[in-house]
């Protein structure tokens, strides 16, 4: 029986558990058995081709305990599966191994810090086998733990219906499904680390798992420590785009200095949840309010009840504090509430849904706008009636848009007479063939249409099939997870709960009601003098988080930033017909508010033919939005 050295007690006794068995390691003995001070975690990758120069300047200068990689989103997780079926030994992310590892390892074994990673996508086997590679090249003795069990394909025949996660009605799966992926929690990556992992390579599991599970490993966090779980998890959100946090994409980007060099972020959180955000010295970006709050509200819902596998999260009272005198700034937050966790994991299913081609062609001289206009509706007249003539069925779907006329602004746009303008034309069929034909006709424009096309960027439209997600929930209790580590399997647990109910949405908060009296005038102000804003996308539906820049602003967002002031402003991302499309949630805490839009991506992802198929410049269209009827505003900030 062996005996943990540090804390002077027998096995059986110690809290951790990586004291025992052939996966001791006694490097990583103080990491649980100690009374933890503060533990650093870095995150140096937000997706699949995020700059690898992040790994250098947060071993160097971070200070890390925890190293963290995010890779996966909807669309990756469908171009890694395509990749998959391609070729058995591919679908998970390469950057991650040769990029931004094989440079560093020798660094990441020096300095002591362990790296967590979703970069094994649909076949995390590989990845880990890919990153042994590595470290046996390099020399090293490092333990690579794996956690599998996310893809639910093997149970394909005994899913005959599945329950929808956007409003829990039932429907058969698609034939044509192609994958299935379960969001699995942290509690498999926690185990990993007790087990003496040096580095964890996961498939799909929610982002801020990959924080939320060092931290439950360091502190001995349970699954009852309910507050603590969602202040990990927010901490993990915070970070889990990488450079978002820490001001890239901000709304005020003149302010951001140095993004050739921007920092990546870096949480320290203590035992009790409490965490600072910060970036690593003499690095670019910037950490200040708007640069934490905009990233709080990315790609939530209701963030009173913001569902994620180990715990549902309050976020709705969260403080932000800026804290003075650290080099490029920092924040310290507070105030997250956690709740029992849901029964069910959420699933994104892809299946294919015929195939999509896109020209993009710039044009130049008088009148662009309506010479791309004119070019895109002849070529495909032309092409329908190709298909007309071949007993083809016609397009399932059209979109044209003549960028820099402003088209993505519908009603709102001001710039039709551009001298400059770029044709995007996307379209959808059922059949490969008939976008062939039409990838052909694309060229002739250049000699037989509009004067001034000067090209076709990337050259002849590829087709492409489309693998449209849906998400529909699954029982945790129906699921294994397997734990793997240097290639050997090692257990299986499971992250179910016994007779956990479903958890309930917290009672309608007294915020969301206009403040009464306010003061009202002549006066009106574009959103972004009031405001600052980010917008994310889930599926086929996005959110854009409206910040007030100061608390006294916040009382007149709420009466006058109304949810049908917005789905009135965006109307032309709705299908047609389609009421009551968005949905608005408070954030008191940051005097924040959450739109939430629904059907507004026109199939997002993959499946969306429009130029912003991820809703990236929602946030950035709705702050040209004029609130009207206000009080002279200066005067009362003073």
């Amino acid at each position: 029986m062996f005996a943990c050295l540090l804390c002077r007690v027998r096995a059986p006794k110690c809290v951790a558990r990586s004291c025992v068995g052939s996966f001791a390691n006694t490097r990583h003995l103080t990491d649980t058995c100690s009374d933890k001070g503060p533990i650093r975690i870095g995150c140096a990758s937000g997706f699949w081709g995020d700059t690898a120069t992040s790994v250098p300047q947060l071993i160097h200068g971070g200070k890390l305990d925890f190293l963290v990689f995010d890779y996966l989103s909807e669309i990756t997780m469908s171009l890694l599966t395509a990749a998959k079926a391609k070729a058995p030994n591919l679908g998970y992310a390469p950057d991650f191994v040769h990029a931004a590892l094989a440079p560093s390892i020798h660094e990441i074994h020096r300095k002591g810090v362990r790296v967590v990673s979703n970069a094994g996508g649909v076949n995390p086997l590989a990845c880990a086998a890919a990153i042994q590679d590595v470290v046996k090249k390099a020399g090293l003795d490092l333990k690579v733990a794996v956690v599998t069990g996310d893809d639910l394909m093997a149970h394909r025949s005994r899913l005959a219906e599945v329950k929808m996660a956007d409003d829990g009605s039932s429907h058969a799966l698609p034939k044509t499904l192609h994958s299935m992926n379960a969001y699995l929690g942290a509690l498999p990556i926690r185990r990993c680390l007790d087990l003496g992992a040096d580095i964890v390579v996961t498939g799909r599991c929610v982002d801020s798992a990959l924080a939320l599970g060092p931290l439950m490993h360091s502190f001995r966090w349970g699954k009852s420590d309910l507050d603590l779980l969602a202040a990990g998890s927010l901490a993990g959100h915070l970070i889990e785009c990488g450079a978002q946090s820490t001001g890239g994409i901000f709304t005020d980007w003149h302010r951001v200095p140095d993004w050739d060099n921007i920092g990546f972020p870096v949480v320290e959180c203590s035992a009790d949840g409490s965490f600072v955000l910060s970036k690593p010295p003499k690095t670019g970006g910037l950490v200040a309010f708007g640069t934490v709050a905009e990233q709080l509200v990315y790609e939530i819902g209701d963030p009173r009840r913001y569902v994620l596998p180990d715990v549902v999260c309050d976020f709705s009272r969260v403080l932000i504090q800026e804290v003075p005198g650290i080099d490029g700034g920092a924040v310290k937050v507070s105030g997250a509430k956690g709740f029992a966790p849901s029964p069910n994991y959420k699933v994104c299913a892809t299946y294919m849904d015929g195939f999509r081609a896109t020209a993009v062609c710039p044009l130049g001289g008088p009148r662009a706008t309506e010479k791309a206009r004119k070019t895109a509706e002849s070529i495909v007249k032309r092409v329908k009636r190709i298909f007309e003539h071949l007993r083809l069925e016609d397009f399932s779907a059209v979109n044209i848009q003549v960028l820099g006329a402003e088209d993505t602004y519908g009603a709102n746009g001001s710039n039709k007479d551009a001298r400059e303008a770029v044709l995007w034309l996307a379209v959808h069929h059922k059949d490969k063939k008939a976008l062939e034909l039409f990838s052909r006709e694309i060229a002739a424009a250049g000699t037989g249409m509009a004067p001034g096309l000067c090209g076709i960027v990337g050259g002849r439209p590829r087709v492409s099939p489309v693998l449209k997600p849906l998400f529909f929930l699954h029982p945790k209790s129906q699921l294994q997870l397997d734990i793997y580590v240097d290639g050997q399997w090692v257990e299986s647990l499971s992250e179910a709960e016994p007779d956990t109910p479903e958890p309930e949405a917290p009672l309608d908060c007294a915020e969301e009601a206009p403040d009464a009296a306010l003061p009202s005038g002549p006066h009106c102000y574009r959103l972004e003098d009031m405001a600052y804003a980010r917008s994310g996308d889930k599926g086929d539906s996005a959110n854009i988080g409206v910040i007030a820049r100061d608390a006294r602003l916040y009382p007149y967002l709420k009466k006058h930033l109304t949810a049908s002031v917005v789905e009135e402003y965006l109307a032309h991302l709705f299908p047609p017909g389609l009421h009551g499309a968005v949905t608005r949630y408070t954030l008191p805490g940051i005097n924040g508010l959450n739109f939430v839009l629904k059907n507004s991506l026109g199939g997002g992802g993959v499946a969306s033919l429009r130029s912003d198929p991820q809703g990236k410049a929602l946030a950035q269209m709705l702050l040209d939005l004029k609130l009207r009827g206000l009080p002279d505003l200066t005067t009362m900030l003073g």
